[in-house]
């Protein structure tokens, strides 16, 4: 919150000056703010760390404030002061304003595109909701960014997408909640908390549906991903597995991630 405050600080005098480059620098602190919030990989993009962690972009918000702002500056200018319950009304329709301009926002994200096309429409739910908190292992089934075949082949630290659990050809977060075979046991006891539909939608809405179902879905996640990580740190610690699977410490990790190529935030 004091992050963002600073962010904001005058913004309705620099708004106007949000061009592309600004906007991405204002966008970079943004980013590693929602991706703690919500224990994401700092590798999701500002978009779906912002959805996730239910925070509208700043530059959002700044062309909201310097709106408002003008308003009040001419309210002034009439020399009539608003009532309260006109100010109430105003402050509504400025959070309405900025939901329906971060939901538009979404529809033309580059990336996260899983992740957000999730959470989009039910946006102001997810937002407002009493109940539920992120945690590390379940945003990793939210974000795709974790412990799975697909997106450690796509940071070089795996040959394969494959899955070392069933042998499918792409191991992914979808795969790993709806379709793996090792984990059927534990998906009979979501369904029956949920329901049938796991597609990420529909486990987003079930999840904002009850607490029950929230808890359902954080338990599941916990206890697959642990053993997901477990099963994976085994095969770092190998002596004889690939050198690009072993674990990197020291000088050789920082080596490996310095020869990595600018990472696009999928």
């Amino acid at each position: 919150m004091v992050v963002r405050s600073m962010a904001l600080y005058g913004a309705p005098i620099w708004a106007e000056a949000l061009d592309a480059p600004n906007r991405a620098l204002l966008r970079r602190p943004q980013r590693i703010v929602a991706v703690r919030a919500c224990m994401a990989y700092r590798t999701v993009g500002h978009a779906a760390a912002c959805a996730l962690a239910g925070t509208p972009p700043w530059e959002i918000e700044a062309g909201v404030l310097a709106e408002a702002y003008r308003e009040r500056v001419e309210q002034r200018a009439s020399g009539e002061p608003l009532a309260p319950e006109e100010l109430a009304r105003s402050r509504a329709r400025r959070k309405r304003t900025t939901m329906e301009l971060w939901a538009n926002s979404l529809a033309g994200a580059e990336y996260g595109t899983r992740t957000i096309e999730a959470i989009r429409p039910q946006l102001s739910d997810w937002c407002g909701r009493r109940h539920g908190a992120l945690n590390y292992r379940l945003t990793q089934i939210l974000t795709g960014h974790g412990c799975f075949g697909r997106y450690l082949y796509r940071i070089r630290r795996e040959e394969r997408m494959s899955c070392h659990e069933c042998g499918a050809d792409e191991d992914t977060a979808q795969h790993t909640l709806q379709v793996c075979t090792a984990w059927s046991e534990e998906r009979r006891t979501l369904v029956a908390a949920i329901g049938d539909d796991l597609s990420l939608p529909g486990v987003i809405r079930a999840m904002l549906g009850s607490e029950g179902s929230w808890e359902a879905v954080s338990s599941f996640c916990e206890i697959i991903i642990s053993q997901k990580e477990e099963r994976e740190r085994e095969r770092e610690e190998n002596p004889l597995a690939p050198p690009l699977r072993r674990r990197r410490v020291g000088r050789r990790r920082r080596q490996f991630a310095a020869a990595l190529p600018p990472t696009n935030h999928a």
